[in-house]
């Protein structure tokens, strides 16, 4: 493993590890190697080893979460081969928080929200999706994909609101989960025969076997996505622009397709743009959908009540120095609006001290 600084072009450090490398996390506090059947935890500001996880089940894909928020350092990876347990590891106390018996089958996806507080899986069935708390591990949400045919989640991702939840697969639809909780204080549906037979339904599952009720309890998606391929691998993301939440998917074959998403009816995505990330890099625009509010009324009427977040919003994060507590929160205009640009004085890891080295762990460079 080579650290290298960005800005200067220049190596800080090298790692070498007593097996292949799988996939590396880091946040502000920390950095997390995983190998196949072992995990080392690094400490980001001077890049010294403070843990190794040995023995961890056989981990072909280097499955394994890192909260990118460093007050709530937490570490999620299969604890098992055969079955989706999932381990939290506390990477500040660098001890086990709790296991966590989240499906039946092996882990196939990770992902925290922004603030370290929820973590969801799936399983390489891919047709259920669990949401727990952290670092409880208590579950909080579970939503259905489908029931059709198992897939290949390649992609699992919470907004930054963790208001969304975001799976997609092998396959041309993409999946989107809100995470709320229906209350029993919402208003009585009119005498409909859906409603009447919705209430049979949902009295039914009482005498129905757990699994069986179990998943005619479980939410499906909020809003979905139709890709025009199939079997590609993609990546997913929930942002917010021009204050509008919209998702992002780049697939395989070079290509980033934005969505537009409806917070309060959902329903099917309708695509904005079109981006050609390894051709001219010419955009492609949907003449009918531009980056502007949709033309639907009840849409536009849920945007401008968005009014609990204000021009001088605040967001939850961490500083530049690391010293953010938890639940710290930022105020927004202390974030950059370009590239992060650290001080070369201030910044670190600091770059005399890793050139140090550990004996037999790093080298000069």
């Amino acid at each position: 493993m080579n650290v290298y600084h960005f800005k200067k072009g220049t190596e800080i450090c090298n790692y070498s590890y007593s097996g292949k490398i799988m996939s590396i996390r880091l946040n502000r506090q920390r950095l997390v190697v995983c190998l196949e059947e072992s995990i080392y935890i690094h400490n980001i500001k001077d890049m010294k080893l403070l843990k190794t996880i040995m023995d961890t089940p056989p981990n072909t894909t280097g499955l394994c979460a890192l909260s990118i928020n460093h007050a709530n350092s937490y570490l999620a990876y299969p604890g098992s081969a055969t079955s989706g347990e999932i381990v939290l590891y506390d990477g500040n106390t660098l001890k086990t928080a709790c296991t966590i018996p989240a499906h039946d089958g092996p882990l196939a996806a990770l992902a925290f929200n922004s603030t370290g507080s929820k973590l969801a899986s799936a399983s390489e069935k891919g047709t259920v999706i669990r949401v727990f708390s952290i670092p409880g591990g208590q579950k909080l949400y579970e939503f259905r994909r489908g029931m059709k045919r198992y897939v290949n989640i390649s992609s699992l991702v919470f907004s930054m609101d963790s208001q969304f939840l975001c799976a997609s697969s092998n396959t041309e639809t993409v999946h989107i989960f809100k995470l709320e909780h229906l209350t029993d204080s919402r208003p009585e549906e009119p005498p409909t025969w859906s409603g009447y037979m919705g209430k049979m339904f949902q009295a039914a599952t009482n005498y129905l076997p757990a699994q069986v009720s179990g998943m005619m309890s479980q939410d499906r998606a909020f809003a979905t996505v139709r890709l025009n391929i199939s079997g590609q691998r993609n990546i997913c993301a929930l942002s917010t622009i021009q204050k509008l939440p919209r998702l992002l998917v780049t697939t395989s074959d070079g290509h980033l397709y934005i969505y537009n998403l409806d917070p309060q009816d959902g329903g099917e995505c309708v695509l904005i743009k079109n981006h050609s990330l390894l051709g001219s890099g010419k955009m492609e625009e949907n003449k009918e959908n531009d980056l502007q509010p949709p033309v639907p009324q009840s849409y536009a009427a849920t945007v401008a009540r968005q009014s609990t977040v204000p021009s001088t919003s605040t967001m939850p994060g961490y500083s530049e120095d690391g010293g953010a507590l938890r639940g710290e929160v930022i105020p927004e205009h202390e974030f950059a609006t370009g590239p992060v640009c650290l001080d070369d004085e201030n910044e670190f890891p600091p770059i005399i001290l890793c050139r140090g080295g550990q004996p037999g762990k790093a080298k000069r460079s």
